[in-house]
């Protein structure tokens, strides 16, 4: 930054009309002063905590456990600041209480006899966890997160000190009015939220929020109320986004997932899907197949289904696989570009021999009831297919929930971010074999690297937003389903996507699906530099943060990879994946000292937190320190403030040499 005396009479005038505009928010030599000793205390603070989440897929219990309890870091808080003097029966109740105010409010007014002595010593215990997370930010930022009805209070009780004598009354009386007025409860719950909110800054999360669990929509109602996040899209959040779109084939994908996992109730309850059409056709025309091969994945533990509603799960399941395979091939007929000819594999099966054939072989079929594929012309919806296609269709358009998430997913969103030095992105970065950028073409524009993913998250916006009926917008429709599962796909990049094989086929050989170059190198450190590079992203520790293919740690894969430059951070949060990487998730956090990543052990329920305490069992592994602590005129933040200041210096040298004339207050 430039020295005050070193801003001259012509680098005013440079930047008269910016600095006329700025005037106006301070207009008088006391208002830019003040502001820039502001901006410049603000620089010299610790940078904010910054979690990174990724592939949540729907499990919404152990996602909000991690978002109260911040990954662990306020039960370290908590340990760090009682140590000794509590008992570890009573840190793991504080901790509780701060995760679930609400609920555990009620279990204590139920068993606690002392309740205003149990008011009086928590109150104290949560001012001073308050006052400790609250420690490395600006008095006017913890304003702001504070609840109108309690600001001056909390405010109060924040900046004073407890071992003053002076302020040792006067705090213990605020608290006794607390109790007293019949707040306590409001109080407290108050204070527990500010907690949890101010200990994670920013939260980033690495894609694919939807599939697989019971709650991506409540999970989309917690950040759309979330004070501060990204997301980077994934290919199951891209094939919501296709479905609220209009995308047809999308609509069937998306429904095909919540029948393989049974959760009908995130269509029906969390976005009013009228699934009834589907239900009726899929009973009647599969009333005599037991459609064995189509039975939910359902977890027999907590599954309420009875048998009558999981057969008609997989009446419906089936029902939509085959209607999803013709609607794909009308995409793969007028796309040719997309080159996916070998996803179609209707005309392929041999109704008389019941066999399919997949790359020039024959394989035989574990299913051959097939009542509405025509052998003359396989990809032919029905009549009855069509109605329940478009009522589909106007169900997903139509629902309102689902518009406000994708207003959320929108504003929030995109295919790739650079924040802080670190480049996420939720899966690949499509490559040649000899790890050059590879070079896609859209429409007849080759495309790579960081043009590429520009280029894609256009065509998502287009897909919704674009109220004409033009060729892009057309085009940009059918490729939200190619990001899905095609090839060269960013959110996706395998050579094929093997859902009929699956279902349909034994030979596993047939299932294997072939990942792009990028997932073969992104262990080297010069393809990760390479790609750094490529976005711009500066500093001397810099990272590559992935999600999307899951970190088998119960087979030895590490989530560290290239020597610290990658680091990939699906764990398995879903639990269909768990028995695979045999943990539960992780959370990279990245704090003022440093990366740390945690990893979590399986989630059993809120209700046993609540009730007896339990929390994720998380381990803490140090992935990176700096030597120095790291404030905020490190971080990407900081550049834009010391910018601030640059100009606010420029409108003082301005009012100082009547360049500016000072206004009226």
């Amino acid at each position: 930054m430039k020295p005050y005396n070193q801003i001259t009479a012509e680098i005013i005038q440079e930047d008269m009309r910016y600095l006329e505009l700025l005037s106006h928010s301070f207009p008088t030599i006391a208002a830019a002063s003040t502001e820039i000793i502001n901006l410049e205390a603000i620089l010299n603070l610790p940078k904010g905590t910054e979690h990174f989440l990724a592939d949540l897929h729907g499990e919404y219990e152990a996602f909000q456990h991690v978002l109260r309890n911040a990954s662990g870091a306020i039960k370290r808080k908590v340990n760090e600041i009682f140590g000794n003097t509590l008992r570890e029966a009573e840190k793991k109740e504080l901790c509780t209480l701060i995760y679930y105010p609400e609920q555990k409010l009620q279990l204590v007014k139920e068993t606690e006899n002392e309740l205003e002595d149990w008011y009086v010593i928590t109150l104290n215990q949560l001012v001073k966890v308050c006052q400790n997370v609250s420690s490395k930010y600006t008095r006017s930022k913890v304003r702001k997160a504070l609840p109108e009805e309690f600001s001056y209070i909390i405010q109060e009780l924040l900046h004073e000190s407890s071992m003053d004598p002076n302020k040792q009354a006067y705090i213990n009386v605020i608290i006794s009015t607390i109790i007293d007025t019949h707040r306590a409860d409001d109080f407290i719950v108050a204070l527990c939220n500010l907690i949890q909110r101010l200990t994670i800054d920013t939260l980033h999360i690495l894609g694919d929020i939807f599939d697989r669990g019971p709650g991506p929509h409540i999970i989309m109602d917690t950040l759309c109320d979330y004070h501060n996040f990204d997301i980077q899209w994934g290919n199951h959040d891209i094939l919501w986004m296709g479905a609220a779109s209009g995308n047809d084939c999308s609509i069937a994908n998306v429904l095909r997932l919540a029948m393989r996992y049974g959760n009908l109730s995130v269509l029906e309850d969390g976005y009013g899907i009228n699934l009834l059409p589907l239900a009726t056709f899929a009973m009647e025309t599969y009333a005599n197949d037991p459609c064995t091969l189509f039975g939910p994945r359902i977890d027999e533990a907590t599954n309420t289904d009875n048998q009558k509603t999981i057969r008609l799960i997989a009446q419906m399941h089936k029902a939509i696989s085959i209607i999803q395979f013709k609607l794909e091939a009308g995409i793969i007929r007028r796309r040719p570009e997309f080159e996916m000819e070998g996803r179609m594999l209707l005309h392929r099966i041999d109704f008389d021999k019941h066999t399919v054939q997949i790359d020039g072989k024959e394989y035989p079929l574990r299913d051959t009831f097939f009542p509405t594929v025509d052998p003359k012309d396989p990809y032919r919806l029905s009549a009855e297919e069509q109605d329940i296609v478009q009522k589909l269709h106007n169900s997903f358009v139509g629902s309102e929930k689902l518009r406000k998430h994708m207003k959320c997913l929108f504003r929030y969103g995109c295919m790739y971010n650079v924040c802080n030095s670190n480049l996420l992105f939720h899966a690949s970065m499509p490559l040649n074999a000899d790890g050059t950028l590879k070079e896609i073409e859209i429409l007849g524009k080759k495309y790579k690297g960081q043009s590429l993913l520009k280029r894609v998250g256009q065509l998502i916006r287009t897909a919704y937003f674009d109220e004409n009926d033009s060729p892009e917008k057309a085009f940009a429709l059918d490729y939200m389903w190619y990001l899905w599962c095609g090839k060269d796909s960013p959110a996706f990049d395998k050579d094929k996507m093997a859902t009929f094989e699956r279902y349909f086929v034994s030979d596993k050989e047939t299932h294997v699906e072939t990942k792009g170059y990028y997932y073969q190198l992104r262990d080297r450190e010069d393809i990760c530099d390479m790609i750094l590079d490529e976005f711009g992203v500066e500093g001397e520790h810099r990272h590559i943060i992935n999600g999307h293919v899951p970190v088998k740690a119960v087979k030895g894969e590490k989530p560290i990879k290239a020597n610290g430059k990658l680091m990939v951070i699906d764990g398995g949060f879903s639990k269909a994946y768990q028995p695979e990487t045999g943990i539960a998730g992780y959370t990279l956090v990245y704090h003022s000292r440093g990366f740390q990543l945690v990893q979590h052990e399986p989630f059993t329920s809120t209700q046993r937190a609540i009730e007896e305490g339990l929390d994720i069992k998380s381990t803490t592994q140090i992935v990176e320190m700096s030597a120095k602590r790291m404030m905020v005129k490190d971080t990407d933040k900081g550049k834009e403030l010391e910018v601030q200041i640059e100009d606010l210096k420029k409108l003082l040298a301005g009012y100082r040499t009547g360049l500016i004339k000072e206004k009226a207050d």
